[in-house]
């Protein structure tokens, strides 16, 4: 439930980050936004995990000062 919470918070703030204007909507003429992630939810609380692209494994870890590091 906390999760359910959280991602609807962080959806909230994300829609008060541009004018309506600026806002996507199907069938308009502006891009749609490039897609957001929560790094801590896609870690699931763990401090790295492994992506894989195209068949090659990269590993994305959280440093001990809170920076991202991602590696072949």
């Amino acid at each position: 439930m906390a999760s359910f919470v959280a991602r609807e918070a962080a959806a909230a703030r994300m829609a008060n980050l541009s004018a309506p204007e600026e806002r996507w909507k199907p069938g308009s003429d502006v891009e749609a936004p490039a897609p957001r992630h929560d790094v801590r939810e896609l870690l699931r609380g763990k401090r790295e995990a492994t992506l894989v692209l195209d068949g090659a494994a990269y590993r994305l870890r959280i440093t001990a000062s809170g920076k991202l590091i991602l590696t072949k």
